[in-house]
């Protein structure tokens, strides 16, 4: 089969010819249609700290925001058959840990990733514990759940991970970053019934497709600050809710500058280095700050499964994040958009490869 795959430490990928995958008896193998491109897939690509630091063998495939067919299963995988239609969870826990034994498996301490420390998605198959595959439609059928809207299931769980934490019903919202995920968590906390959405970035297209997607107030921070937009919706308090996707030092700070007193604030951004806070505003405002990794395992894909089958404006918002959808062959292209950010979120067609 070909795949997109990480030959030698270094920077950049090579499309190549691999062996398929085997399936174990207790696995599922998934023929891969859409695959997306994130920002791991990007340090991947570049081979620079961050991907030095997550993955520790090489050569590997990458890939882990995928949707696909099931062509085979293994003999003891009871509730997945071949012709589903599926996306995965990219997170494989070792099921013994104090966390895995408790129910909380996105905390298991011995995670080993699909399309990171172990072979992903951007390749024709992909091989993956039953236990990590989301079945979408049983009878190969896609009448709610498009190919690109099942490849955003991951990150969409990401978004309404976060967006979720914290009550959001008649709350006023502040999202800093209007990439993709920012815009899922803009079309989350509306379907969840937020009061006023104000959404920031430094991209106009972006903040554009934020303010279409719902969003009440977008603020380029480039030129603007936050307060003007409080100011704009006639707020008299602070935000009740933060949802920090950028993984921006700034966005934090001017965050926590604008939140309401007892405001909670769901972090899903990943900074690049180490930053400030002014931890007395934390402390004397009496602020919660929650860090966000992943999915909840799996109470997260049943509220997104929910919400898109009984919302057909929700299924709308989420797939018009994307803005690509390339052959796999053009991979590099598609990194080329999306690291510039100059759409929206990207993915590679492996059903045409070339």
């Amino acid at each position: 089969m070909r795949a997109l795959r990480k030959t030698e430490p270094g920077p950049g990928l090579t499309l190549t010819e691999v062996p398929e995958p085997e399936c174990g008896p207790w696995d599922v193998k998934i023929r891969v249609l859409r695959a997306g491109i994130c920002g791991t897939d990007l340090h991947i690509q570049a081979w620079d700290e961050s991907a030095k630091a997550m993955c520790d063998t090489v050569p590997f495939t990458p890939g882990h925001e995928f949707y696909g067919e099931v062509v085979e299963v293994g003999d003891q995988v009871p509730d997945v058959t071949v012709g589903d239609r599926v996306s995965g969870e990219g997170h494989v826990v070792c099921g013994t840990c104090r966390n895995c034994r408790a129910g909380r498996k996105q905390m298991c301490i011995r995670t080993r990733s699909v399309g990171v420390q172990r072979d992903g998605a951007f390749a024709e198959y992909v091989v993956i514990p039953h236990l990590n595959v989301w079945v979408h439609e049983h009878d190969g059928g896609t009448a709610l759940i498009s190919p690109e809207l099942g490849a955003l299931f991951d990150p969409l769980g990401n978004a309404v991970h976060t967006t979720l934490k914290f009550p959001v019903v008649g709350e006023d919202v502040l999202v800093t970053g209007a990439g993709p995920i920012g815009q899922m968590c803009v079309a989350v906390a509306r379907h969840a019934g937020a009061r006023y959405i104000t959404v920031t970035d430094v991209a106009p297209h972006r903040l554009r497709m934020a303010a279409d997607g719902g969003a009440d107030a977008t603020v380029d921070v480039s030129t603007t600050r936050i307060r003007q937009a409080k100011r704009d919706l006639g707020m008299r308090e602070g935000f009740d809710v933060g949802l920090e996707i950028s993984g921006q030092a700034s966005a934090l700070q001017e965050m926590i500058e604008n939140m309401n007193h007892g405001g909670k604030i769901a972090l899903l951004g990943l900074p690049p280095r180490q930053f400030e806070i002014d931890w007395t505003a934390v402390v004397t405002r009496m602020l919660t700050l929650q860090g966000i990794y992943g999915r909840e395992m799996f109470e997260t894909w049943n509220a997104m499964a929910a919400m898109l089958t009984s919302s057909r404006l929700l299924r709308d918002l989420v797939t018009r994040t994307v803005t690509d959808v390339l052959p796999a062959s053009q991979f590099e292209h598609g990194y080329e958009i999306a690291r510039s950010g100059s759409g929206g979120k990207v993915l590679l067609d492996w059903e045409t490869i070339d």
